[in-house]
């Protein structure tokens, strides 16, 4: 039999409940939850967990990161090797598990060589599904190559090239994202709009033709897996909902006809405002450039009013980060950002529940019911009163389970 572990003495936070309920006992066994029970559970041979009244929840999904992206100004990339690259990359991989997120989508630029160095304990992190290379049209938001680079340089020494591929044209595309499906690639990241961080492309570029998206949806379909796609205005997240894009990425200038094309099409929306607040506080002391500055205040100002667009139409909204280099710190920040406009439960669920969605995982991952992977956190306090518990680099946080494994574990 495998190890059980028995918790006791909690208020359960199950994202689907809506409320913190005591009186619960949860018994993992391996990996997995075995039982929840607000009745006491008999396991004789479990190792005893007293939390202390403290709030017991799923561990966290962030459904929008970039492990690999360690620079804010995106084309210092280009002067990274691919060692220095996957150092980083650990670091802050690190430090989100710290954080209490035990699974992440990373959407552009994580390999599976990463993925399986976390599987197989080389580097510690929250469980890890990639896109492989996110993939964009030449002068579009996956090319940030300064203008005297015309391409060629071999992904081992240039960090730029090895996150992101260019493709123009239906062949290429379908080729590209072929090939990140052959990596190991569980979603295709493609680019359907302008971007902040990319030096050339206004905001309102429409990127990517119909035939282009409709080659990636097809492939992506046919491997069994689905497309999501970069775009913030609404007439990139139309074209997205008309031609099968399953996510919609940032979306910060959604209107209501795209959000209730989102909803009809069964679509969801991955926001992550916490970059841009992050952006516009201290980008540029990390050299991010003025026309990018000047972008990220177009988008930051949508950010909030997109959230309620979204649930005024019931379009499904995941918690995403999406911060690059150094403002990885902020990752937490999203909860006590949304809560503006959002309640606390709906926060969290986006960061269970409809993550788990996200990734087509639900009754395994964003929840404590009997089945799911052996994911949890215990925070000292009750988060659905005081969000910023969920913050502090994990402070609050005394114990973090992931697939079983105790990550931290502050208790006695």
């Amino acid at each position: 039999m495998s190890q059980q572990l028995l918790f006791r003495n909690f208020e359960l936070l199950e994202p689907s409940f809506g409320e913190l309920r005591g009186g619960y006992e949860l018994l993992i066994e391996g990996d997995t939850v075995k039982e929840l029970s607000a009745t006491p559970i008999k396991a004789t041979e479990a190792d005893i967990i007293d939390c202390g009244r403290r709030t017991l929840m799923p561990g966290l999904i962030d459904s929008h990161v970039h492990a690999i992206h360690s620079e804010v100004n995106v084309r210092f990339m280009e002067m990274l090797p691919l060692t220095l690259v996957t150092a980083r990359a650990a670091t802050r991989l690190r430090a989100m598990l710290d954080r209490g997120f035990t699974t992440v989508r990373d959407t552009g630029g994580a390999d599976w060589g990463i993925k399986t160095a976390i599987e197989t304990g080389h580097i510690t992190g929250p469980r890890l599904y990639i896109a492989g290379q996110s993939i964009g049209p030449t002068g579009g938001h996956s090319d940030s190559r300064r203008r005297t680079n015309k391409g060629g340089e071999c992904v081992c020494c240039n960090g730029l090239q090895f996150k992101s591929a260019i493709a123009d044209g239906p062949d290429e595309v379908r080729k590209t994202a072929r090939e990140q499906m052959r990596q190991g690639a569980d979603h295709v990241k493609i680019m359907m709009s302008g971007g902040v961080a990319s030096p050339y492309d206004p905001l309102d570029s429409m990127q990517f033709s119909d035939g282009e998206v409709s080659a990636a949806v097809e492939e992506a379909t046919a491997f069994g897996r689905y497309v999501c796609a970069h775009a913030y205005t609404a007439e990139s997240i139309t074209r997205a909902a008309r031609l099968g894009v399953r996510t919609i990425e940032h979306g910060n200038l959604i209107d209501d006809a795209s959000a209730k094309l989102m909803a009809a099409k069964g679509m969801y929306l991955v926001a992550n405002l916490v970059t841009y607040y992050a952006m516009k506080d201290r980008a540029a002391k990390f050299g991010m450039i003025g026309e990018s500055l000047a972008k990220n205040e177009i988008v930051l100002q949508g950010g909030l009013k997109s959230l309620e667009i979204c649930m005024r139409h019931g379009v499904p909204v995941a918690y995403g980060s999406d911060l690059l280099g150094e403002l990885h710190w902020d990752q937490s920040k999203e909860f006590v950002i949304r809560q503006e406009v959002v309640s606390p439960i709906e926060i969290i669920r986006s960061a269970t529940t409809v993550g788990a969605e996200v990734l087509r995982l639900p009754g395994k991952l964003g929840t404590l019911q009997p089945g799911a992977f052996a994911d949890a956190i215990l925070i000292d306090g009750d988060p659905l009163k005081d969000l910023a518990l969920l913050g502090d680099q994990g402070k609050h946080l005394s114990l973090i389970m992931k697939a079983g494994a105790l990550h931290k574990n502050r208790l006695n």
